[in-house]
């Protein structure tokens, strides 16, 4: 079972995923370490998982054929399904289409 440690009170070299990221690293595969509990009123505790940092790996480079399928996935997010055009932004799953086709009889 993993150790528990309130909010703020984690030993140093335990990371969450954000934290890991943001020293350009990645769990690696290894299991989670402890969690931190943040104790919220009348509900249950926010949990994070935290990771050891010296077994951490370091992200992996982002290749060009990812660069190109991540473009895409993104360009399909902007596109209107009604329409057609490149909208600018990430259409909103709610209403399935750019706010000028919804907003338009």
């Amino acid at each position: 079972m993993a150790a528990v440690y309130r909010w703020r009170l984690a030993p140093d070299g335990l990371a969450t995923r954000r934290q890991l990221r943001a020293l350009g690293l990645r769990p690696g595969g290894q299991d989670v370490v402890a969690e931190l509990h943040r104790p919220r009123r009348r509900k249950a505790p926010l949990v994070a998982y935290l990771y050891r940092v010296d077994r951490a790996k370091p992200v992996r480079p982002m290749t060009p054929a990812r660069a190109a399928a991540l473009a895409a996935a993104m360009r399909a997010r902007r596109t209107c399904p009604n329409c057609l055009v490149d909208a600018g932004y990430c259409i909103p799953r709610s209403l399935g289409m750019c706010v000028s086709c919804h907003d338009s009889p």
